[in-house]
């Protein structure tokens, strides 16, 4: 595939950066929603937060953290920034990585959970250990996505660590 044009890059580069707000903007308001609900009162509002948090998940998380992984990829694959070249791109991606499976494996479970438990239990899921540990887990879970959502904008911006050298390339196409 060819290069992109200057015009071109900044389009897909606004879109990727597009992506990456949304989730974070999603998964910090899913963080305010899951501290709401440790003080909740009241059944309905305890299951209408749930279900709020996982509607953020559902219909903004997941689209966004899709859109951010392909758009990254576009970038790599048709700019100068390619895959491999630059540790900011290769901490970048680790990141990424980790923070979708996260979000897949542990996060979106313990979400679905809370809401199910909440709306068959109203307030009584408050005393369940179960919904307590997801209800936590997704809090925890929230706080810790949104620090390294942070951590990689300010890797996008910063760039900190550069070109990776020849001989630091030819050692993993070596192996």
């Amino acid at each position: 595939m060819s290069k992109l044009s200057v015009t071109e890059k900044n389009w897909l580069l606004s879109a990727h950066i597009g992506f990456a707000a949304l989730w974070t903007g999603a998964v910090l308001s899913m963080f305010l929603l899951s501290l709401r609900n440790t003080t909740s009162i009241d059944g309905d509002v305890l299951n209408a937060l749930n279900s709020a948090i996982n509607l953020l998940d559902d219909w903004i998380v997941i689209p966004s953290a899709i859109g951010s992984v392909v758009t990254a990829t576009l970038l790599c694959w048709v700019t100068n920034y390619g895959f491999t070249k630059f540790y900011w791109v290769i901490t970048k991606w680790f990141l990424t990585t980790g923070l979708v499976v996260f979000g897949t494996f542990w996060l979106f479970p313990w979400g679905n959970t809370a809401e199910r438990l909440s709306a068959q239990n109203g307030l009584q899921a408050l005393g369940n250990p179960i919904y307590e540990f997801d209800a936590r887990g997704v809090l925890l879970g929230t706080v810790i996505q949104v620090l390294f959502l942070f951590i990689i904008i300010g890797i996008s911006v910063l760039k900190p660590w550069g070109r990776r050298t020849a001989e630091a390339k030819s050692q993993v196409s070596a192996n």
